[in-house]
C-alpha cells in the first residue's frame, strides 16, 4: 500500500485526499517526493491539522512579542 499510485477518484476537487478505508493520518501525495497530505476522512488528522495550525499561530504570536 506504501509505493502503490491513489486512486484520482480518492481527491475531492482534485485537491483534497478523502479516503474512509485509508486509516493513515498523513499518506504520501500523488507525487511522493512531494512529501505528504492529509486524508479528510479520517476524524483524527482533521483533529492533527488543528493542533499543528493552533501551535504555528501560538509560535507566531509568541515570537511577535520579541
Amino acid at each position: 500500500m506504501l509505493n502503490e499510485q491513489p486512486d484520482p477518484s480518492y481527491y475531492k476537487w482534485g485537491l483534497f485526499y478523502f479516503n474512509r478505508n485509508d486509516k493513515r493520518i498523513f499518506p504520501p501525495k500523488r507525487n511522493p517526493s512531494m512529501g505528504w497530505t492529509i486524508n479528510f476522512a479520517n476524524p483524527y488528522s482533521v483533529i492533527a491539522l488543528l493542533v499543528l495550525l493552533g501551535a504555528v499561530f501560538a509560535l507566531t504570536r509568541w515570537l511577535s512579542k520579541y
